[in-house]
């Protein structure tokens, strides 16, 4: 928890003997009770606002109203993205079915051939089905046209240019240079009786040299199961790209498919026996989140700048009629954090919701950019929600928790990252070849994480390969010291971290918080919100004017 400055403590202009500072200072008092009402008043929350000048807490209630709206439209996209994203992984698994030969679910990770005739069979299995497609998927697939011609089947093979290897002498000669040979083959000009033969093709694999084989096709589909939930259906374009892997030439090559998918509006639509004005009050409905965020924004926004603009009066009120300069952490206090939140996701929201619209009206399909901007509008705005728990003090313990423990909690975070990024580093270098866990520096980062929550450690320790007794016995050792370290050092270091903070919070509730100097300044305001006081008809003059009047006259008299 920072340090703060020991609050200076003010006698009330008010105070008959007149011996305070701020009586001291020359000013009227009247202006120094107004500056510290305009304060005081300035940092009530919305209730005591209420009760104080009878402003309805505008602001309060269109945050409540925009948390229902916004969690609605997330709902309902996220139902409608849902159908999007079933739909691509459904044909994902289709063409593995349809195109790879005995292919199942549980295979996927192992799909692989042994031997020169099995690598043929699969592919003249590939062309084959994408010839009969029309007559074997139960989809509705069809081929890709291009003016009017539909687009062909690519079948590329490439290997090194030239080579000779004789492993029973450990001799070869291998140019490294890659050369790339494709044939393609057009749908619907083959007999759908004949079976495709190895001559017709003329395909030769130069299995010594081969070091992979693409098979690229394009295929259309339109999904229909929007239309059960009012919404019009889209075009699909997917990109089948089937890849024989030979790089690794150990005997084995593996098959893997795999799909680009593009979405688009289709060209010419119709749809009967259902009405068309459920689109339109998705719209409206939009339109209306649109402006609710985009008022909300412009409240906020003008909430932001009063705080600046009080916070540069409240600084040269200091600076000049008590010749005390203002600290960074009593500035950031104007500075209200949850209006910047607040800020951010009705900017998010306004953003998501006009992409929606224009996915709901077939413009874009950006499906992923616009969950992502609504899911993290949402989040913000729920997260926003704390901020008024943080009126009751009974309720605001996590607020000040995580205020006062985050810089040390950034700081020791820097610290554990060094160790953490070593042992990652580590274990990719070290265990990579020998472990499933570490073959890249991703999953080894997820796997210590996984350790360090006490999730799946006994399968991290037994799926470790014992082919090398060096290497075995070295895992053994880093995991080990991995665990020790991060879960009965950091992690308990960490928590006391937390726990600490926590303690000091209630220790202060308990014996008062120390005061800064702004708090103390407006402390010294009694007048209670319910009392009349705050009830301003005309802008009274500021004591900023009235202490620059004040210095103008002392520098007068001076060169008098």
């Amino acid at each position: 928890m920072e340090e703060l400055e020991q609050p200076v403590v003010y006698t009330s202009v008010s105070n008959m003997s007149g011996s305070g500072s701020w009586a001291n200072s020359e000013l009227g008092s009247d202006a120094v009770e107004n500056f510290r009402r305009k304060l005081k008043y300035f940092f009530m929350s919305p209730c005591e606002k209420f009760r104080a000048r009878g402003r309805k807490p505008w602001k309060l209630m269109l945050q409540i109203l925009k948390i229902a709206l916004i969690t609605f439209q997330l709902v309902s996209f996220g139902l409608s993205n849902q159908m999007v994203v079933t739909f691509k992984e459904e044909n994902l698994i289709s063409f593995k079915h349809l195109f790879l030969k005995g292919y199942n679910d549980q295979s996927s990770a192992t799909y692989a051939v042994y031997t020169q005739t099995d690598v043929y069979e699969h592919i003249y299995f590939i062309i084959d089905q994408y010839l009969h497609l029309h007559n074997i998927t139960v989809g509705n697939h069809a081929y890709e046209k291009d003016g009017g011609l539909y687009t062909p089947l690519s079948l590329c093979q490439q290997f090194f240019k030239n080579g000779s290897i004789w492993p029973g002498n450990e001799t070869f000669d291998i140019d490294a240079q890659i050369e790339t040979e494709c044939i393609e083959i057009y749908p619907l000009k083959t007999p759908a009786e004949d079976r495709l033969e190895g001559t017709s093709l003329n395909l030769t694999l130069y299995f010594k040299r081969l070091l992979s084989v693409d098979i690229d096709f394009t295929l259309k589909a339109i999904n229909l199961q929007t239309v059960r939930h009012h919404e019009l259906p889209d075009c699909y374009d997917f990109t089948v790209m089937i890849t024989f892997n030979n790089r690794v030439h150990s005997g084995r090559i593996q098959i893997n498919l795999d799909n680009e998918v593009d979405i688009k509006e289709c060209k010419d639509w119709s749809v009967t026996g259902a009405s068309a004005r459920n689109i339109y009050y998705i719209l409206f409905f939009d339109s209306l989140i649109i402006l609710t965020c985009l008022t909300s924004l412009i409240l906020c926004t003008r909430s932001v700048f009063s705080g600046v603009q009080l916070q540069f009066e409240y600084s040269a009120f200091f600076q000049k009629c008590h010749n005390k300069n203002v600290t960074w952490s009593e500035r950031m206090e104007f500075v209200n954090g949850w209006y910047i939140l607040i800020i951010i996701s009705d900017s998010l929201t306004i953003v998501g919701s006009i992409l929606k619209i224009e996915i709901q009206t077939k413009n874009l399909t950006s499906y992923d950019v616009c969950s992502i901007l609504l899911g993290t509008a949402t989040m913000l705005v729920w997260v926003g929600v704390i901020r008024y728990f943080g009126f009751f003090k009974k309720y605001n313990i996590l607020i000040l928790t995580l205020r006062a423990a985050f810089p040390n909690v950034i700081r020791f975070c820097c610290c554990v990252a060094m160790i953490y990024l070593g042992y990652c580093f580590c274990g990719w270098v070290v265990l990579g070849p020998y472990h499933e866990k570490f073959r890249t520096i991703n999953t080894v980062s997820e796997c210590l994480f996984s350790l360090i929550n006490g999730d799946d450690m006994f399968p991290t320790f037994k799926n470790m390969q014992q082919k090398s007794y060096l290497v075995w016995l070295f895992s053994r050792l880093y995991l080990y010291s991995f665990v020790s370290l991060f879960i009965y050092m950091v992690l308990s270091l960490f928590i006391t971290l937390i726990t600490d903070t926590y303690e000091t919070i209630k220790q202060h509730q308990r014996d008062g918080f120390i005061e800064t100097d702004l708090q103390a300044f407006i402390a010294e305001c009694e007048d209670l919100p319910s009392s009349g006081r705050y009830r301003v008809e005309k802008d009274s003059p500021t004591c900023f004017s009235c202490c620059s009047s004040r210095f103008e006259e002392s520098e007068e008299r001076l060169q008098c």
